[in-house]
């Protein structure tokens, strides 16, 4: 009905105005002129717009759609048509959709409409055409007006709703936005709503292959994925069957039968739709109108749900176990390390790097693995709130979380709630010792006073809270040592020196009036004596506090004549700069290290002099009573007094047993010289070489660059005679068998003196060593005590073989034989003796003849029978006879059968009778190593290699049973600080025990890397013999020595990187292995260059140079940093830098000092070494020495003043 009112034919509407007017061609009788269809189209299109909006209004949008749709076309016919192709093109789609809306409506409600007529229409359009037509209803320029109007603008039917919200009308201050959801604020859910319509011009989106949107490679959800399929299965697949070549582990290349029936059954539909076989599978089965096979992603996925069942299982199982045992501490600690290995599961862990920092700073959830452990340790902590591991782990997580300011808070929080606990006082001291951002010297001495003052107290019962726990004394103790390595190590070697010097005072000196008082209350005391300005322990004319005390009470001191002093040691110093044309940190490091050799004791003035504490020119040569005070404990037993003297002398770098000095708390730490790793490298001496043993640690007055060599050897001439005056105030109140040790240790100093002289190749000072050292070997020979002494007869005839004199030194041999009389094989110091006696004999044979063919004229066989049959070994030139062998190997056989089989019984007397008479040293007695070598020497020398390692094999199986049956079992995650059992009798015959054992081990190699280099014999056996003693003593420094010169002889470095690789993973307590497996790469690389050096320039190489040895050692030095004991060692920090610097690297380098700096901020040779390798920042790195008060000897303005001089 519409169609006929809209026109007669409308397909041809449009079609008949745009046809040239041709009256001859047209068809006129079709044409009604009195119609025109532009007005039509656009009234009916309004309309139906109308009706399609209001179809129940029709009667009334009628008139108003007349109306509107006039006034818009005519606006549309007279405005410039200014649209491009493609809007009109999405305009006509709009007007066909309408139009079929508009056709369903109409046909659904036709008879409810109104006729319009057209008169009706031409009469209302000639109406509107005669009105003057507005600028109000069109756009126009105003260059293209006639004549000008009185209204020039235009009015914008469509509004605009951004202009009533902002300010200014340009779209580019609209906020952009994207709705999210469907709903509206402000609306009432239930009876008001808005419906949004998604606009047709949104951007298509990538489809994946499930019809989902591909998600790129960085999204989460791709990681999800990739994390999620492991390459291998975290949990042993359960086998489906019964049988038992199932369960076996191998890796499958393939299910063949699987694979043949899936062929034959695709074989007919593969060359029906792939005849030319140029179609994958998956094609293949989509043209086939299948889906891939869902067997094989099924695998991945199933894997994945197992393991995640799996984690999620023991997660339940923790959290069951900890709410039925709430107060296991050790199931918490678990429960917390296990997040680790929870989150390296899921991120795709390395298994190796799975407790270490550095891999678990790469993780993308590492804040979010804190915050979870952070939240497990708070309620561990809340349950059990006296534990002090639980609490230290909390401490631990929150280094990497909390400000510093924070951290120290809750650490001092923790120290005020446990001030008992020296273990907690040693982690807090480390802290406070290695945080970088609140670092300084000051802060750390006082935090040191204050833990011993404090341990002190608890100790008297001054602190009547808190109970004293066992071991408090040794625990002070080696918190005082680590006290004065501190401030060895900052460069404050005065004040470590005074402290010394204060506790020799106050524990051998101390007046019988005072004994009974507190240790505050005698501190008080001691702080007169030490500010009277009365000569101290080491200085001439000190008689010690007790002396000084008794005489104040009687009236004071008979002040003597001041003697007349040689001049001696005033001699001027030679000028400090020779060389003004060398780079400016040069000089700076020489001047700062010699002024370090010269000054490391304590400044007093010289009354003899007039001289008085304002002449001084350096005020921190001089020591406060303040910066000693607070550390100075009691000790009660003559064993602790021992250990102290000999940490002493070892302080001042003298060769000591550790076992009776108990090593250092942390060596780590304290390690600092390249000297551990390069010992027993010696080819002249392959038996005796490790005697004496290197420890790596520097003594005082070595303040110098890693590589840099000392002044002068020893302590010089002031040091020296320091040296002399404690011992001669010593020895009175000391008992004859501490004496002895003191002895000793003083005799293998001089000997390794002249060691380094003999090393160094300067024949004019190994001559003048040579008699010094000789000089106070017989001076200490001729004291009572140590006439008789085999230990030093040994060492002094040792000393006469070192400087050539071999005459000499078997005339004193045979002479200490001779004093051992008839004791035979049942004095271990005879058996000692004489094993040194017949190495130095056999390596002195093996270097002039290449060996001896006949036993019966060795000197070293007739050494050993001798000793067998318990007769003076003066006749050792004498012929041997084959029968007195025999009796000697007999001898041997039962001495070393009844010495093992009786070792436990003669440990648990030695513990039952713990205050023995102090006439011999216990120990002595269970001392094993001279045996056991003596006799296996005798058996190489005798019979063959093979009898003198089945002897030690015998000896080390039964010692090392005996002592893993003695040592209690620690737990692997227990910390060794809240472990550490107390130093008794007890464990002080374990270490014994255990010093023996490591000591057969190393002789035991030795002597295999002696045969080897005598005779040709394969290396299995030495290699075998290395890897079990290494498995068991991976902190020996020795053995790994001769395990590098061994594997260095093989181009293949991987077995030695699989042994290096075990020892490292299951050790984690000593950084010895690490050490020397970065020396073993080292080492390995100099070789590589070396033979790349001596090709020609020019020409081609003729092997390929072999690639990621820089990249290898890189990664070696950051495994080890990266563990808790290894950022704390010195060495290797240092090694690190200098191998980055010698690679050229030095941006590298520098980087690496100050990361070091974050972990040792107080090694005053770390900043030396910097001065070294990065001199143009000589200014930066001493500013920063001033900043953390390390101590500076030579400031830059006095460098300005001496090289301008």
């Amino acid at each position: 009905m519409c169609d006929a009112i809209m026109a007669l034919f409308p397909a041809f509407a449009e079609v008949s105005e745009n046809k040239v007017e041709d009256s001859s061609t047209e068809l006129d009788w079709l044409n009604n002129k009195s119609f025109q269809a532009g007005n039509a189209l656009s009234l009916h299109s309004r309309f139906l717009e109308k009706s399609t909006e209001q179809p129940n209004k029709r009667e009334e949008s009628v008139g108003r759609d007349i109306t509107c749709s006039d006034g818009e076309s005519s606006g549309k016919e007279d405005g410039p048509p200014k649209k491009k192709k493609k809007k009109s093109e999405k305009k006509r789609k709009k007007k066909k959709k309408h139009k079929k809306k508009s056709g369903r409506a109409s046909g659904s409600s036709g008879s409810d409409s109104e006729t319009i007529y057209p008169s009706d229409l031409k009469r209302e359009e000639e109406g509107i055409r005669h009105q003057p037509a507005s600028l109000g209803t069109r756009f126009t320029w105003l260059d293209d007006l006639q004549s000008p109007t009185e209204n020039p603008f235009c009015v914008d039917r469509k509004p605009d709703p951004a202009n009533w919200t902002y300010k200014s009308l340009y779209r580019g201050d609209v906020a952009r936005y994207r709705r999210k959801g469907s709903s509206s604020l402000g609306l009432d859910f239930r009876r008001q709503g808005v419906s949004w319509e998604d606009s047709e011009t949104k951007k298509k989106k990538k489809v994946g292959v499930n019809g989902n949107a591909a998600d790129r490679y960085f999204s989460v959800a791709t990681r999800k994925l990739l994390r999620a399929a492991p390459p291998v299965p975290v949990i042993p697949a359960t086998p489906e069957s019964g049988d038992v070549l199932n369960s076996t582990s191998f890796l499958p290349l393939g299910d063949a039968e699987r694979d043949n029936t899936r062929h034959e059954l695709d074989s007919k539909a593969q060359t029906s739709v792939n005849p030319l076989g140029v179609y994958d599978s998956s094609t293949s089965l989509w043209m086939q109108g299948k889906g891939r096979l869902l067997q094989d992603d099924a695998k991945p996925v199933a894997e994945t749900e197992e393991k995640s069942e799996y984690v999620a299982g023991r997660t339940e199982e923790f959290n069951r176990r900890l709410r039925e045992q709430p107060a296991d501490t050790q199931l918490w600690i678990e429960f917390i390390r296990y997040q680790d290995e929870l989150s390296a599961a899921a991120f795709g862990g390395d298994e190796e790097q799975q407790g270490s920092d550095l891999a678990e700073r790469r993780k993308s959830s590492y804040r979010a693995i804190l915050e979870k452990k952070l939240s497990i340790a708070d309620r561990a902590v809340e349950t059990n709130p006296t534990c002090v591991a639980l609490q230290l782990e909390r401490l631990r997580i929150c280094q990497d979380l909390w400000e510093p300011s924070t951290l120290a808070k809750e650490w001092k929080k923790l120290v005020f709630l446990h001030p008992n606990s020296a273990p907690l006082w040693r982690k807090y001291l480390l802290f406070t010792q290695s945080y970088f951002s609140s670092f300084s010297v000051t802060k750390v001495n006082s935090a040191y006073g204050k833990c011993l003052s404090t341990l002190s107290a608890v100790r008297d019962g001054s602190m009547v809270s808190h109970p004293a726990l066992p071991g408090i004394e040794e625990d002070m103790l080696d918190i005082f040592t680590q006290q004065c390595h501190f401030l060895r190590q900052s460069g404050h070697c005065e004040k470590a020196i005074s402290l010394f010097q204060a506790m020799i005072d106050f524990s051998y000196f101390k007046p019988d009036s005072v004994k009974k008082l507190s240790t505050k209350q005698q501190v008080d005391f001691f702080e007169t004596f030490w500010d009277s300005g009365e000569a101290r322990v080491g200085e001439v004319g000190a008689r010690g506090w007790k002396a000084w005390m008794t005489q104040q009470e009687r009236g004071g001191w008979v002040q003597p004549p001041a003697e007349e002093e040689e001049e001696e040691e005033e001699e001027e110093d030679e000028e400090e700069v020779k060389d003004r044309s060398q780079p400016r940190g040069t000089v700076w490091l020489e001047v700062e290290s010699s002024r370090e050799a010269a000054h490391w004791l304590p400044w007093r003035p010289d009354k003899a002099k007039g001289q008085s504490e304002e002449d001084c020119e350096d005020p921190d040569r001089q020591v406060l009573f303040d910066d000693i005070g607070p550390s100075l404990i009691c000790l009660t037993s003559p064993e602790l007094q021992l250990r102290f003297l000999l940490s002493f002398l070892a302080f001042l770098g003298f060769p000591v047993d550790f076992v009776l000095s108990a090593a250092p708390y942390q060596p780590s730490m304290l390690l600092e010289n390249l000297s551990l790793l390069t010992q027993g490298a010696s080819l002249q001496r392959p038996l005796t070489s490790f005697n004496p043993l290197e420890t790596g640690i520097n003594p005082v007055g070595h303040m110098t660059t890693l590589q840099g060599t000392r002044k002068w050897l020893g302590l010089g001439k002031q040091g020296e005679k320091f040296l002399t005056n404690v011992f001669s105030m010593l020895q009175p109140f000391l008992p004859p068998p501490h004496r002895a040790v003191l002895s000793l240790s003083w005799m293998l100093y001089e000997k390794l003196k002249v060691l380094h002289c003999l090393r160094s190749g300067n024949k004019k000072r190994l001559r003048a060593q040579g008699k010094s050292s000789k000089r106070v070997a017989k001076r200490l020979l001729k004291e009572p005590d140590n006439r008789s002494s085999l230990v030093l007869w040994r060492e002094y005839a040792h000393l006469e073989w070192v400087l050539g004199n071999l005459d000499e030194a078997r005339k004193v041999f045979s002479t200490a034989t001779a004093m051992g009389g008839t004791r035979g094989l049942g004095s271990p110091a005879l058996c000692e003796l004489c094993l040194l006696w017949s190495q130095l004999e056999v390596e002195n044979s093996a270097k002039e003849q290449g060996g001896v063919a006949d036993v019966t004229t060795s000197p070293a066989v007739a050494v050993l029978t001798r000793l067998a049959e318990g007769t003076s070994s003066s006749s050792s030139s004498q012929t041997l006879t084959p029968v007195s062998i025999l009796k000697a190997r007999r001898s041997y056989d039962q001495a070393l059968s009844s010495s093992l089989s009786s070792l436990d019984q003669k440990i648990q007397n030695h513990q039952q009778d713990g205050n023995a008479a102090q006439d011999e040293p216990q120990e002595d007695k269970l001392r094993l190593r001279g045996l056991v070598g003596c006799y296996a020497l005798f058996q190489y020398l005798t019979v063959s290699i093979q009898a003198a390692s089945a002897v030690y094999s015998q000896a080390r199986e039964r010692m090392e049973e005996l002592h893993r049956s003695l040592t209690p079992e620690r737990q692997p995650d227990h910390d060794e600080a809240t472990t550490r059992p107390s130093r008794t009798v007890h464990s002080q015959h374990v270490s014994w025990l255990a010093s023996d054992c490591e000591a057969l081990a190393v002789q035991q190699a030795a002597l295999l890397r002696h045969n080897n280099s005598v005779g040709v014999c394969t290396l299995a056996t030495l290699r075998q013999m290395l890897t079990c003693s290494l498995s068991v003593w991976p902190y020996s420094a020795p053995l790994w020595s001769v395990y590098i010169q061994v594997e260095n002889r093989y181009h293949s470095a991987g077995r030695a990187r699989r042994f290096f690789t075990t020892v490292t993973r299951d050790n984690s307590s000593s950084v010895v292995p690490r050490l020397f497996a970065i020396v073993a790469e080292q080492h390995r690389k100099q070789l590589v260059d070396a033979a790349q050096r001596s090709c020609c320039l020019d020409g081609a190489l003729p092997i390929l140079p072999e690639n990621g040895l820089s990249n290898r050692i890189r990664g070696l030095f950051e495994g080890a940093t990266s563990t808790e004991i290894g950022a704390h060692c010195p060495l290797l920090w240092r090694m690190y830098i200098h191998f980055l610097a010698s690679e050229g690297k030095v941006d590298k380098a520098r980087g690496i000092f100050y990361k070091a700096l974050q972990n040792i901020p107080w090694v005053k040779g770390l900043y030396m070494d910097a001065v070294q390798l990065f001199p143009d920042h000589l200014q930066e790195f001493v500013d920063l020495m001033t900043e953390k008060e390390l101590r500076l000897r030579l400031p830059l303005e006095e460098l300005d003043i001496l090289l301008e001089d």
